[in-house]
């Protein structure tokens, strides 16, 4: 009975929402940015499926079901972005120049260095979207020949290496303008950046979530034309 319970998807969609949960609480209240809710709670499930030794395609059932409401999650940060539009309006020429060479400096590098260091094709394409939002890359990378599960796990990573360090490394840099700063986080770290700059700054985060969108838009039109060109 225990091995049917741990095979259907209410185990996956369990296990993540409480792993969540207590790395949510550990996190408030230890204040420590390297205790990232996202972060945390990935490691602790991967440890789980480890120590039991329960197969990823049975927690795949589930958290597919959390996969499934990402693509909500990411249409509710326009609630932010709707509340500052005004202010965001008055930007809009700097802040879309932003997401374009954010768009194509990310690909760039992320490719190249992959393609520089011997990598296989399929690698190549897989890593390519790594600043996308998760549905969107995954999408992307199987149109190009990437490998999907490989994209989303980089997704995830870029995203919490943007989340834990990336408001700090800007502040670092001299980049402390809310708007400059949520910019280059959502640019590069989509939903997981953008949640840690709401944590601080309201119109950071809905500028934030608004590149998440122009990020996806533009990468899903620009990576299918390099792609062709460079097959």
């Amino acid at each position: 009975m225990v091995a049917d319970l741990v095979a259907g998807p209410l185990f996956g969609v369990t296990a993540t929402l409480t792993a969540y949960a207590l790395a949510q609480v550990l996190y408030l209240r230890s204040g420590m940015v390297l205790l990232n809710p996202v972060v945390v709670s990935v490691a602790g499930i991967v440890t789980l499926l480890l120590l039991a030794e329960i197969p990823y395609t049975h927690y795949a059932a589930g958290g597919r079901v959390v996969l499934f409401l990402l693509g909500p999650a990411v249409v509710a940060l326009a609630v932010p972005l709707y509340q500052r539009r005004q202010e965001i309006l008055a930007q809009k020429v700097p802040i879309l120049a932003g997401v374009a060479v954010g768009a194509v400096t990310s690909v760039i590098t992320a490719a190249g260095l992959a393609w520089l260091l011997g990598a296989s094709r399929e690698v190549v394409w897989s890593l390519a979207p790594k600043s996308v939002t998760t549905p969107v890359a995954i999408g992307i990378a199987e149109k190009i020949g990437g490998v999907a599960p490989l994209t989303a796990s980089v997704v995830v990573l870029t995203g919490c290496l943007g989340a834990v360090c990336g408001p700090e490394f800007c502040r670092w840099i001299g980049i402390r303008e809310p708007t400059a700063l949520g910019l280059a986080i959502g640019t590069a770290s989509h939903g997981i950046g953008t949640a840690r700059v709401l944590e601080f700054d309201r119109i950071g985060g809905a500028v934030s979530g608004l590149a998440i969108g122009l990020n996806g838009l533009l990468t899903a039109f620009l990576l299918p034309l390099i792609y062709l060109v460079f097959r």
